[in-house]
């Protein structure tokens, strides 16, 4: 007896049967997960916001309110900047890819992209100045040149330093994608 509840395995059975969040191919999503680097340097900075809305709990109850509400604004942006940290990184949809850093976005439909491909290549570690080598996915879009955009993924950066296999299914996920939606 089947189960009346949608599994990941099971075949549609009824027009009435919605597709699964991961079937939506206009919705943007990560295809890979966030690594422990990015992860625990945004838990630490959460873990600061709270230090801080307590001072400023502490601030309000016994100095100023105009001092407790500027310390409550350095809180709201660690917690901006904690949450930003997390959305680093690229996100892929059945409309293009979409490159996220702390301080932009830079989106290219599939129109645009002539490849998404993996070249070995000096690679900035954890986005510090000093260079070690690795693995970079570099974007392709036609009419511009590869090398004057930063790489979507390294193998040095937050999400994959000392994760090799990570990274490889990462790229080979994201060249799929371009492979599949290019139509370069």
């Amino acid at each position: 007896m089947p189960l009346p509840f949608l599994t990941a395995d099971r075949a549609f059975e009824s027009a009435e049967d919605v597709p699964l969040p991961h079937d939506d191919r206009d919705r943007w999503r990560r295809p890979y997960r966030p690594g422990p680097w990015r992860v625990g340097a945004a838990a630490i900075a959460l873990l600061l916001a709270s230090f801080v809305l307590f001072a400023a709990v502490i601030i309000a109850a016994t100095a100023s309110v105009s001092s407790a509400g500027a310390v409550f604004g350095i809180a709201l942006a660690v917690i901006v900047c904690a949450l930003r940290l997390l959305r680093v990184g690229v996100w892929v949809s059945g409309r293009g890819l979409r490159h996220v850093s702390f301080l932009s976005t830079r989106t290219a439909p599939w129109e645009e992209v002539v490849s998404v491909r993996t070249v070995q290549r000096p690679v900035r570690w954890l986005g510090l100045p000093r260079t070690v080598q690795g693995q970079a996915l570099l974007l392709v879009r036609r009419g511009r040149a590869a090398d004057g955009l930063p790489p979507l993924l390294t193998t040095h950066d937050a999400d994959f330093l000392a994760r090799s296999a990570a990274f490889d299914r990462a790229a080979d996920t994201l060249e799929a994608w371009a492979a599949e939606n290019g139509r370069g």
